[in-house]
């Protein structure tokens, strides 16, 4: 996005005139990357992950995303812990799938632009599926799904009153899957992208990410952003120009410009990541202990004695 594409038509409101003053760029604003800054990232996350390529079963790979770094970066123990419980949709966890894809319905919507219209179709579409969405959708109790519905309605509706309509020339892209893999498969990095608009220009950076998130900032977010920024550089060969979470129920942006110093701070953070995950998942050392807020809502805080003693002395 480029501010002499991005005019600010009296149509819009002040919050949507925001969205675009945050996100467009001119030209001369748009930074520049060496070709071989591609090639250095991945190398040096390749070196890292040719360490554990002997200790990697023959039909396993380790696979690493946003939320796992984000657990084996804290506490260790909890991370197994968690890795060990089985998913279950519910309520809060589906509404942020459903509400992703009836912001996506919206972008190509030809018909009026109203949130419960974008909520139930997104709801009937993930209702017709074949996967385990599908089946606990059907499921569902009356009072259940209507709070599902008013969930996902409130989230499509503060994206339609912040967000000005994207325009195609933009390249709006959502859900976008991002995959990097290293150590010949045995070690994959993905994700998946709530929306990236523009593009990137020969050497020169175009493309901005944008993650949707409701409630308060929390440090993860930056972190899932980088992540995100680090995958696409390595699979386009240049960095997108911005990263952002967008805050729903706000209305506010998060942004980070990304630079050379931001994707080599990245690199070592999932460098840190693979070697934790792949210590503990193929149990070359025990799990360490990391007591902080998280102990609040650890699922084994009460057999935990350092959780106990943080919870013990947290007067927050």
């Amino acid at each position: 996005m480029a501010q002499e594409d991005t005019a600010l038509p009296a149509s819009l409101n002040p919050a949507q005139k925001n969205v675009l003053s945050q996100l467009g760029a001119k030209p001369d604003e748009r930074p520049e990357f060496s070709a071989d800054l591609q090639r250095i990232l991945k190398q040096n996350l390749e070196e890292v992950a040719q360490t554990f390529i002997r200790d990697i079963p023959d039909n396993e790979s380790l696979f690493v995303n946003k939320h796992l770094l984000t657990q084996i970066m804290g506490c260790e123990k909890r991370y197994i812990a968690d890795s060990e419980e089985s998913f279950e949709w519910s309520v809060p966890t589906a509404r942020g799938t459903l509400s992703h894809k009836a912001i996506e319905l919206s972008i190509f919507w030809l018909g009026p632009k109203d949130p419960l219209t974008l909520t139930n179709e997104a709801l009937s579409r993930a209702e017709q599926g074949n996967d385990s969405l599908a089946s606990w959708i059907k499921d569902l109790n009356e009072g259940d799904r209507a709070q599902l519905c008013g969930d996902v309605n409130s989230r499509v509706g503060s994206f339609l009153e912040t967000w000005p309509p994207l325009e195609k020339r933009w390249r709006p892209m959502l859900e976008t899957p991002i995959r990097v893999e290293l150590a010949e498969g045995k070690v994959v990095l993905s994700g998946k992208v709530d929306l990236t608009l523009g593009s990137a220009g020969g050497n020169i950076a175009g493309k901005v990410i944008v993650d949707f998130k409701t409630g308060k900032f929390s440090p993860s977010h930056r972190d899932d952003l980088r992540f995100y920024a680090l995958l696409d550089t390595i699979r386009i060969g240049i960095p997108p120009r911005l990263v952002a979470s967008y805050y729903l129920d706000r209305g506010e942006f998060t942004p980070e410009n990304i630079t050379v110093d931001v994707l080599e701070s990245c690199v070592a953070r999932i460098s840190d990541g693979i070697t934790r995950l792949a210590q503990i998942r193929f149990k070359m050392r025990p799990p360490t202990t990391q007591a902080g807020p998280p102990c609040r809502w650890c699922t084994i805080s009460e057999e935990c004695e350092t959780g106990q003693e943080y919870l013990a002395n947290d007067d927050t």
